[in-house]
C-alpha cells in the first residue's frame, strides 16, 4: 500500500521501542520505580530488541550505539538493584 516492507526484525525493534517509552513513561508516572529491577529490565530488553533491525537490517552505527550504551547502563543498573543493602533507620 505505501512501499513499506515490514519484517521480522521490524516489528521487534518497534516492540521494543513501545516497551522502552512505556518502561519511562511508568517511571515518570510514579508507576515503577528507578531502582529496582523491573525499570532497568524493561530498558534491557527494549533496547535488546531495538537493536534487531540495526543487526538483521539496515545498519546505522548512531542508533547501535545509543542502544549498546542503553544496555551496558541496564546491566549496570540490575546489578546495583542486586547488590543494593538496603538502609536501616533508626527512630
Amino acid at each position: 500500500m505505501f512501499g513499506i516492507d515490514i519484517r521480522w526484525f521490524d516489528v521487534v525493534g518497534l516492540l521494543g521501542v513501545v516497551l522502552t517509552v512505556l518502561a519511562y513513561l511508568a517511571l515518570q508516572a510514579r508507576r515503577m520505580k528507578g531502582d529496582g529491577y523491573a525499570f532497568p529490565m524493561l530498558n534491557l530488553i527494549g533496547a535488546s530488541a531495538i537493536l534487531c533491525p540495526l543487526i538483521w537490517g539496515e545498519f546505522n552505527l548512531a542508533p547501535f550505539v545509543i542502544e549498546v550504551a542503553w544496555i551496558v547502563i541496564s546491566i549496570y543498573g540490575l546489578y546495583k538493584a542486586a547488590t543494593h543493602k538496603p538502609v536501616v533507620q533508626l527512630p
